[in-house]
């Protein structure tokens, strides 16, 4: 599969493994019931790579949080490619990064809206099943993206990088900083959240490693990507454990919110911030020292991967199937891993030597 990365990525990453989260029953009486239709729903039709793009598309996309920075340029990532398209967008959302009854009632919106295809950040994984599954019974294609459902929920999954690769290389960019040795804590969204779980567990894994045995994880806070609660929350950290070293934040408002009080305090420069950031947002907290390194992928690209997904599904070229291959105009072909998973490619390490080639 081909994929475009930026200029520098991770070095040593781990083999890439794809996020496949436990298949757990949404819905249905029985466990069989609940097989047979997921089955039913996930064989749906058979795919046909040489089928014209449809145009006139309507593609919903609904965010964890609408008028958050990060969603706001992964979404105009998705408008613009439904541009290119011929396609129509349309965004929706709750305010709140933890509003899940929200979410679920503008899935509700967009099914009845008769939209063709949505793309949804999932703030938990199981509470939007019920309605998405309703959304794909009543024909609508439905792609996760930034952080998924359990997979019998939708059609496919866009992955910002494998799980494995970004929980491993936030916890090696830290160790590093630190020198492989003292107390660092994990500065998270809501306890909910998929892909921050996901990372989480990977994270803790990696700490296993006899390597990192001078490393302790103490403890692991919620900030519900909300800045005022994850700034007070570093600050809590702070005062709680007076030696930490090190914190990871995997949230773009919770690790400039942490880079906010750290810019600020005592422990500027002797407290080690890492995690997964936009450059616009870490540029001065790089360039003042609070901050050494941070990754990310590309928001942009991952919403616009998100939309070609959506319109090649709405479209019969693929049906989320493992080993389909679409193509994704300028970004390439792209191959459905396990569990109808995408990975967009590998995150990019930003530090003072190459921030400013980024605008985003």
């Amino acid at each position: 599969m081909r994929k475009q990365s930026l200029s520098r990525t991770c070095a040593a990453l781990a083999a890439v493994t794809s996020l496949a989260l436990a298949a757990t029953a949404c819905g249905g009486t029985t466990k069989e019931d609940v097989e047979n239709e997921d089955a039913a729903a996930a064989t749906a039709g058979k795919a046909d790579p040489d089928a014209p793009t449809k145009k006139g598309l309507t593609v919903g996309f609904l965010p964890k949080q609408v008028n958050n920075p990060y969603f706001t340029v992964a979404d105009k990532g998705g408008e613009k490619a439904l541009k290119e398209l011929g396609s129509d967008y349309k965004e929706v959302g709750p305010s709140s990064g933890t509003d899940t009854a929200g979410q679920v009632s503008y899935v509700n919106t967009l099914t009845q809206q008769q939209v063709d295809a949505m793309a949804v950040s999932a703030q938990d994984p199981g509470a939007l099943c019920t309605a998405l599954k309703q959304a794909m019974k009543n024909g609508v294609k439905v792609v996760t993206y930034d952080s998924d459902t359990n997979p019998e929920c939708r059609n496919a999954f866009v992955s910002q990088a494998s799980a494995d690769a970004l929980g491993r290389t936030q916890v090696r960019l830290l160790a590093e900083q630190i020198g492989n040795k003292g107390e660092i804590a994990i500065l998270s969204a809501a306890q909910t959240a998929t892909n921050q779980n996901a990372w989480i567990e990977i994270m803790k894994d990696e700490l296993k490693d006899p390597k990192y045995k001078d490393i302790e994880l103490v403890e692991v806070a919620y900030g519900d990507d909300d800045a005022q609660k994850s700034f007070q929350q570093t600050q809590g950290l702070l005062q709680e454990h007076p030696g930490l070293k090190g914190i990871i934040s995997p949230t773009t408002v919770g690790i400039k919110a942490a880079a906010q009080y750290l810019s600020g305090s005592k422990y500027k420069g002797k407290v080690k911030l890492t995690g997964l950031g936009t450059p616009n947002d870490m540029r001065k907290y790089v360039k003042n020292g609070t901050v050494e390194a941070f990754e990310l992928w590309d928001p942009a690209k991952l919403g616009e991967l998100a939309a070609r997904t959506a319109v090649a599904l709405a479209s019969g070229q693929i049906t989320g199937k493992e080993g389909e291959t679409f193509e994704a105009g300028a970004m390439g072909e792209y191959t459905i891993g396990k569990d109808g998973v995408i990975d967009l490619g590998e995150p990019t390490v930003f530090d003072a030597e190459n921030i400013d080639r980024y605008d985003f």
